[in-house]
């Protein structure tokens, strides 16, 4: 007979987790330390899924520019959002709408913006 740890297809179970992402990409350490701990949460196979909403649009923008500020740019980072099986993200329609931003901005393929608020 196996031991539990040698058994590979023993699993654990899987939990649902929505994070919002409501802060700019850079000037604190929220949206950096948020997708971390997604790519960790998705690591261990738990269902994941990304909500944008206000300033937090800013960190699926492509062409982010950080040599100014000195930091280094993360956010070519949540294209292997896919590769962990996050599928599920969610953009707030009147963020992008209010910062002159559409779908065609960003980073990530988004199946479309949803109405917030």
């Amino acid at each position: 007979m196996a031991e539990p740890w040698e058994d590979d297809e023993v699993e654990g179970p899987v939990f649902k987790f929505l994070y919002v992402n409501r802060k700019a990409p850079y000037g604190t350490i929220y949206a950096l330390e948020s997708l971390e701990v997604v790519l960790i949460a998705a690591a261990f196979e738990q269902d994941v899924s990304l909500a944008f909403v206000d300033d937090g649009v800013y960190q699926i923008k492509k062409g982010q520019d950080t040599a100014g500020i000195g930091m280094k740019n993360f956010s070519p980072t949540y294209r292997a959002l896919e590769g962990y099986d996050v599928e599920k993200l969610y953009v707030e329609k009147e963020a992008l709408e209010e910062r002159g931003l559409t779908t065609d901005d960003l980073i990530v393929p988004v199946p479309g913006a949803r109405e917030g608020r």
